[in-house]
This record gives C-alpha cells, structure tokens and sequence, in this order.
C-alpha cells in the first residue's frame, strides 16, 4: 500500500522537537482526516483558515461535505475534556491514535513583516504571515506550511518559507510507474522453462504451469506476453500464483475477425488483452488507462452490447461521466437527466454511429434505424449526482472520465455494484481537468493500484492510438 508507506511528517532530524506543519483550508477541503495523517508533529490553524472553512460549508459539492465533516471534526477536538487551546490540544483524543501531536488554534494576533508588495487583506498572505511569524517566535521548530495550491508554495518558498503539497492522498510518488497490467516475458524464458513446464488443455485454451524468477513479478489478472522473432508467441493471462510457481492461460485472439465484438477486433496486442478482460464474466471490475484514440469507449460499448443484446448477461448498459463539475448541480434548465447529460456524451454518440454502421448488414435504412433504436433503448446515460444510494443489479457500468475523480468519488461510485454488474473505468491520466487531483492522487490511480492483483479484477494500460494516420501523426509532432 503505497500510501501507508508515506507518511507526511517522516522522522524528526536529530530527535529534535516535532515539526509544526500550519495547513492551508484547501487541504482541509481537500481531505477531512488530515488533521490525524501527521504522527506525531504538531499542527496550527490560522484563524483565517476557519474563516475561509465557514465560507465553504453550505452546499452538496464534494468541497462543501468535506467542510462540514472538517467543522465537525474540529468540534469534536475542542470538546475534549481537560482540554487547554493555549498549550494545544491532543489529536489522539477522538480516537485516532496515529496521531499523536497537538492541534494549536491562532488565538492571538500574531505580529509578521511582509514584503508590502502583497497585500494584506488577501487570505492567502494572512496564512503565509502567521508561517512567518511562527518561525520567528519558535527558533528552534521546523514550521512548514502545507498546502494544495502550487503558487502558494511557490509564494512561501519566495519569503525563504518552508512549504510541502499534502502527501497523503497519493497513491504513487512521482518516480513511481502505474501497474500497467501486461508484462514483457524476458528473452529467456522458453530456454529457462523447458524442463520444468508443465502444460493442459481445456476448451480452447492451453494452461502451462511455469516457475522461476519472472513469477515473483506477477500479478492475479496480469497479462503476460512472450514475443522473439523465429520463436511462437506467447500471450497469456495468469490466473493463478502459489509459491514460486504461476499458471498462465491462453487468451482468445480477439484480432480474429470470427471473434468480432459487435464488428469490431483489436488492433493491437493491448486492445486484444482489454477486449479479453471485458467480455470475461468472471471479470467485475476492469479500470482501462490510455491516451486519446487508443479505443477505451469503442471496444467497452462493443462489448457491452454484445453482452447485454447477444449473451443476454446483463440487462442494460449505464454510461456515466466525470463532468469535471462532478457533483455540481446539473441545472433546472428543462429536460430529462438523459438529455442533460447529452452534451457531454458526444464520445458516445461518436462510437454508436460507428458500432451501429457495421451491424445491420444490408438491411438498408430501415434495418439500421431499427438497429439504432434497439441499440439506445438498452444504453442509459446517468449523472453521477445521483448514485449515492442506489444499486445496480445486473447492469454493465461504464465510468468514463474517470481520472478527474478523486478517490473518495471512484469508492462511492463501484460500491453501488450489485450482483450482476460489471463496472468499467476508463480515463487518461495526462487530462486531468480537477484542481488539486494529480497524476499520483487521481482516483483511477488509486483504483488500479488498489485493485491489482485482484481475481475479479484487471487493469490494461492502451498504449498505441488506432484513430487514423492523421491523429497519430498529430499526436507525435504536435
């Protein structure tokens, strides 16, 4: 677990005093428990940052619920017995025994000298010249001032001020690489192997048992591939991990045009593994990651039509997106939530045009329309607004945009999985549009990176784009 690996405070140097770290209201905003993710250095709340909290409490936004939760959890702290505000108050008293610091509210004003370049009324310098005058009146602490917003940091690093991002929401560093779901076998592998490599048929896929070094790399659901030029290919999924050995299954070629999904086939080896975990029913949850035209939407609509026209496995198809106002209202403009969420579905209507152009063979006009209606009458476009509290029962849930949510949202969003349901994220993490979400922080991430190694779970990272020979130039040189 990545983040329980990094921890904010980290050691004190030299067993010196704890460190005091003074928080932004966009870190409390952002992530209520952060009072409690700083072990046992202390925290300061400006007054400021109060202020800007009781501007923030009104409202069903993401930031609003966060504000209230903060309010309350402050409540809970003053509220201790024994308390005393001027020698701080004990974060472990509500129960969080990590947190072993105490919390100091601002209660007097606290004297600063600014440059007078910035100007004082803004909240933003206010909390920067208690930082100052913190470290003035405590030589002898490290006062660091977290926060979410990148200028702010870049403000207190200016004044010769210590200033850190809030660390504890990110699943991944920086310097670590996102699971991508596929593996290179190594150029060895067959040579290594041979004695040892025990192999069965069933159906139509072949097993091999296989053991040695590459096996401590594998993940349940990892798809593993094997490509030498003069030797067969190998493309498997591993479906299995005991001791030091793993089995790998052959997977259904895809590229086939017998295998056609909906009149479509993979393009590529990624496509071929994607289209493998989405029409697998022993598959739940499958998170799908890749730059624009690498046919994320295309190949999960396909395989949800098949499955809920064809197969007959799920009942209907519900299409979601992260608006990046999530959790905004969406208006009371007149219309249906369908037809609300319309302009934001252009990615949908593009992709049915095309699924439903290669269907209906020669059925002409008539047959195609006919196809069109069947095809919309069985797909439902929701706003995510509305999930908390519902369930979906045998449905096939299609997430897209889903790097522009946090993690908080992608845990509301699969728990509304009912038996049945297969539910699929799909974004690009180089396009994310939410203030504050990082790379390291999105809630894509944190699914992939939670859900990795799961049996009903997969992951596959789309690396090549198919649109066309414009776009992937473009792509390149642009």
């Amino acid at each position: 677990m990545a983040s329980n690996r990094r921890r904010q405070g980290g050691k004190t140097t030299n067993g010196g005093p704890a460190r005091l770290f003074v928080l932004d209201t966009n870190v409390l905003l952002h992530d209520p428990m952060s009072l409690f993710r700083f072990e046992e250095h202390d925290i300061f709340l400006p007054m400021i940052v109060l202020e800007e909290l009781d501007g923030h409490k009104k409202g069903m936004t993401e930031v609003a619920r966060n504000g209230r939760q903060t309010s309350r959890t402050l409540d809970a702290l003053v509220a201790q017995q024994g308390g005393d505000m001027t020698k701080g108050l004990k974060l472990s008293a509500t129960g969080h025994q990590s947190a072993r610091g105490l919390l100091f509210f601002q209660t007097e004003p606290l004297d600063n000298a600014l440059p007078s370049s910035l100007p004082q009324g803004k909240a933003d310098n206010q909390i920067l010249g208690v930082v100052h005058a913190l470290r003035q009146r405590h030589p002898e602490r490290e006062v660091i001032l977290v926060s979410k917003d990148i200028n702010m940091r870049v403000k207190a690093r200016a004044l010769g001020l210590a200033a850190e991002d809030y660390q504890n929401d990110k699943t991944l560093d920086d310097g670590e690489l996102l699971y991508a779901g596929a593996l290179a076998l190594p150029q060895d592998f067959w040579t290594r192997q041979s004695k040892t490599i025990e192999s069965w048929q069933s159906g139509s896929h072949t097993f091999y048992r296989v053991s040695g070094p590459a096996v401590g790399q594998f993940y349940i659901n990892q798809f593993v591939y094997f490509e030498a030029p003069g030797e067969p290919s190998l493309y498997a999924r591993v479906t299995e991990i005991r001791d030091k050995t793993a089995v790998l299954k052959t997977l259904k070629d895809y590229t086939h045009l017998k295998n056609a999904v909906w009149g479509v086939t993979s393009r590529n080896r990624e496509q071929n593994f994607a289209l493998n975990l989405l029409m697998d029913p022993e598959i739940d949850f499958v998170t799908l990651a890749g730059t624009a035209g690498t046919g994320k939407t295309l190949m999960a609509l396909a395989s949800g039509l098949t499955q809920v026209l064809d197969d007959r496995r799920y009942t209907e198809i519900i299409m979601t997106r992260a608006t990046v106002s999530v959790g905004e209202d969406i208006g009371f403009l007149p219309g249906t939530e369908e037809e609300k969420m319309g302009p934001w579905m252009g990615a949908l209507d593009d992709n049915l045009e095309f699924l439903a152009k290669g269907d209906g063979g020669n059925a002409g006009e008539w047959g195609r329309a006919a196809t069109n209606e069947l095809i919309r009458s069985r797909i439902k476009v929701k706003s995510m607004n509305f999930m908390r509290g519902r369930t979906f029962m045998n449905k096939y849930v299609i997430i897209d945009e889903a790097q522009n949510l946090t993690p908080k949202q992608m845990k509301t969003l699969i728990t509304r999985a009912g038996p049945g349901t297969k539910i699929i994220c799909m974004g690009n993490l180089a396009q994310i549009d939410t203030p504050y979400l990082t790379e390291g922080s999105s809630g894509l991430t944190y699914a992939v990176d939670r859900f990795k190694g799961w049996p009903h779970g997969g992951h596959i990272t789309l690396a090549r784009g198919e649109r066309s020979r414009l776009a992937d130039f473009a792509s390149e040189v642009l």
